[in-house]
């Protein structure tokens, strides 16, 4: 049975106040089993556990906790300029040459498709339970910022836009019962992918995992396309587990020279490849 790391910084009033639901509703009691943690509490499924850093900068969890834990899960605030209301899960990485919002440049965390996939469904599920459908966009984004040098598998999970969502109470219980539910019954069942192409809340790739059971690793926007590689590419099947068989591509956001380089790199690593 997985033990999943559930973290998040105290200065983050959306993990506050998710964190603060699941130790209302599961109880989970106190313990010293975290190293430089501003809280830290154990179950038999999970260890709980808040940092005085940023989220971004959560490169040191592998030393801060058990070694026992075989997944981290972070729970965090999602900023947007447009202000979308939105619940959101991601990979963590930085495919360009620059990493402004931590990790480092041309890295990649090391994605959990089924787990970031069975939360998407859970936060669908629960933003309709709470009537949130609509006014929330339920969403994949695409890979971005830190932490990058994590050695387990981490899925982000988060509340936007603003203030007034980070603090909304529902929110937080909407987070809470998605993980609680997660963590009873595991991670689902789903064909795993990499995604090329769509904006930052890559809504065709969403629909996919939605409609067609796929569950996508690092997803690749098309801000981010000017720095796709073999490399990076390889790097994203590798930082993956498991290790995606296909690979699904925005077309309308990819231009010639990149749905080349895909196909023939699709060729190359006995992978399927569709548009979308």
């Amino acid at each position: 049975m997985p033990i999943y790391g559930i973290v998040y910084s105290v200065n983050d009033p959306a993990g506050v106040g998710v964190a603060s639901k699941i130790i209302k509703f599961l109880d989970p009691k106190p313990c010293n089993v975290c190293n430089e943690s501003k809280t830290c509490f154990c179950s038999e499924k999970f260890i709980l556990a808040g940092f005085r850093e940023d989220v971004i900068n959560f490169d040191f969890l592998d030393q801060r906790l058990p070694s026992s834990i075989n997944k981290y899960i972070v729970l965090s605030r999602h900023s947007s300029a447009k202000k979308v209301k939105s619940y959101t899960v991601h990979h963590t990485g930085n495919p360009g040459n620059e990493a402004p919002y931590g990790g480092k440049p041309r890295s990649l965390a090391i994605a959990s498709p089924p787990v970031t996939y069975t939360l998407l469904l859970l936060l669908g599920k629960y933003a309709q339970e709470y009537n949130r459908l609509g006014e929330y966009e339920v969403s994949y984004e695409a890979t971005h910022h830190g932490p990058t040098e994590v050695n387990k598998p981490l899925t982000f999970i988060e509340i936007g836009s603003t203030l007034d969502e980070w603090t909304d109470e529902v929110n937080h219980i909407i987070l809470a019962e998605s993980i609680i539910e997660f963590l009873s019954i595991g991670e689902m069942e789903c064909k795993p992918v990499l995604g090329i192409g769509g904006g930052h809340y890559p809504r065709k790739h969403t629909k996919k995992a939605f409609d067609d059971g796929y569950c996508y690793g690092h997803i690749f926007a098309k801000y981010a396309l000017p720095y796709l590689n073999k490399y990076i590419l390889l790097k994203a099947l590798e930082r993956s587990i498991p290790r995606p068989r296909s690979i699904i591509v925005e077309k309308k956001s990819t231009r010639k020279e990149h749905r080349d380089l895909i196909e023939e790199f699709t060729l190359a690593n006995n992978l399927s490849l569709e548009y979308v």
